[in-house]
C-alpha cells in the first residue's frame, strides 16, 4: 500500500509585500485619511496666519497680502488691547482647564472607588453615573442653561427654598459665568473619568488587596499604597486627554452663553471665534490658533516626558 501525498498548491504569481512592509501598507489608508482630514486644514490655517486676511480679501483669500509674522506680533503685543485680551483669555482658559480636570478626576476616582466592590444596586448606580456622558453635548449644556438662566431659574428657586437668599442672582453673567461653565463641564466630563478609572481598577489583581488585608492594611492604606500607584499609567493618559479636551472646548461656552460670552468665561476657543467670524480678521484668528497649537504641543511633550520618567522610576 503506497502512501498518497497532498499536492502543494502552486504559489500565485505576482507581487507580495514583505513582512516589514506589510504593517506600513495596512496603516497607509488610515494615514492618508488622517493627513487629508487634519494635516491639510492645519497647513492651510498656518498659511492663513501669514496673510492679511480680512473681510476685504475673503472672496479671493489666496491673493491676500502677505503679512509675515505681523499677526503673531500683534497678538503677542501685551501692551496693546489685542494682546492684553489674549492674555486674559489664556488665563481664564488655563484656570478653567485645571479646575475642570481636577474636579472631574476627583469625582471619577471617588465614584470608581465606591463601585469597585460588589453590592446591591451597583449596576443601577453605574448606569446613572454614565448618563451625563451619554447625553449629546447640546442637550447636556441646554439642560444646565435652563437650570442657571434667569434670576428666577431653578438654582435660585432651590436656594431660596433652602434659605440661602440667592434670589435675583444671574449665574450666566459677570464673574458668576466662570463658575457656571466649570460646573457644566465637570458634570459632563466626570463620568468619562469614572469610566476610565473604573476600568483601570478592575485590571488590578484582587490577590494584591487580599494580601494587604492579611498584612493588616486598612482601606485607606490599600487605596494609597495599591490603587493610586497602580493607576498611574491610566492617569497619565486620562489627565492629558481631559486637559486637551477642556483647553480646546468650544461647544460648552458657545451653547451656554450664545454669542455674548462674558469676559470671565471667554475661553481661547471663543476668543479665536470672535477674532475670525465677528471681527472678520481671519489672519489674526489663524495666528492665535497656531499659537494655541504650539502651546498644546509643548505641554503634551513636557507632560509625557515628566510622567514617563516618573513611571520608570516607580
Amino acid at each position: 500500500m503506497t502512501a498518497t501525498t497532498t499536492p502543494i498548491p502552486a504559489r500565485r504569481r505576482g507581487w507580495t509585500p514583505s513582512r516589514r512592509a506589510l504593517p506600513y501598507l495596512l496603516i497607509a489608508p488610515a494615514l492618508a485619511f488622517e493627513l487629508l482630514v487634519h494635516l491639510v486644514p492645519m497647513l492651510g490655517g498656518l498659511w492663513m496666519s501669514l496673510l492679511e486676511l480680512t473681510q476685504f480679501h475673503l472672496r479671493d483669500w489666496v491673493r491676500a497680502p502677505f503679512a509675515g509674522l505681523d499677526n503673531f506680533g500683534f497678538a503677542l503685543d501685551l501692551d496693546g488691547a489685542a494682546g492684553a485680551e489674549l492674555l486674559r483669555s489664556f488665563a481664564v482658559t488655563l484656570a478653567y482647564a485645571i479646575l475642570t480636570v481636577g474636579l472631574s478626576w476627583t469625582l471619577g476616582l471617588f465614584a470608581a472607588t465606591l463601585l469597585q466592590r460588589s453590592f446591591p444596586g451597583r449596576a443601577v448606580l453605574r448606569t446613572l453615573f454614565l448618563v451625563p456622558y451619554a447625553l449629546p453635548v447640546y442637550t447636556a449644556v441646554m439642560i444646565w442653561k435652563f437650570i442657571l438662566d434667569r434670576s428666577d431659574g431653578m438654582v435660585n428657586t432651590v436656594l431660596d427654598d433652602l434659605g440661602a437668599g440667592a434670589g435675583g442672582t444671574f449665574w450666566l453673567l459677570g464673574d458668576n459665568a466662570f463658575g457656571s461653565i466649570v460646573i457644566t463641564s465637570v458634570w459632563r466630563l466626570w463620568p468619562f473619568a469614572f469610566l476610565v478609572l473604573m476600568a483601570g481598577m478592575q485590571s488590578i489583581p484582587t490577590d494584591v488587596y487580599e494580601q494587604a488585608t492579611v498584612d493588616g492594611a486598612g482601606l485607606w492604606q490599600q487605596f494609597r499604597s495599591i490603587t493610586v500607584p497602580m493607576l498611574r499609567p491610566v492617569n497619565q493618559v486620562l489627565v492629558l486627554v481631559l486637559f486637551l479636551w477642556t483647553f480646546n472646548d468650544f461647544n460648552v461656552p458657545y451653547i451656554l452663553f450664545d454669542k455674548s460670552v462674558p469676559g470671565a468665561a471667554n475661553l481661547l476657543s471663543i476668543h479665536i471665534y470672535g477674532s475670525s467670524f465677528l471681527t472678520w480678521n481671519f489672519g489674526l484668528g489663524s495666528a492665535i490658533s497656531a499659537l494655541l497649537l504650539l502651546f498644546l504641543l509643548l505641554v503634551t511633550a513636557g507632560y509625557l516626558a515628566f510622567t514617563s520618567r516618573r513611571l520608570k522610576d516607580v
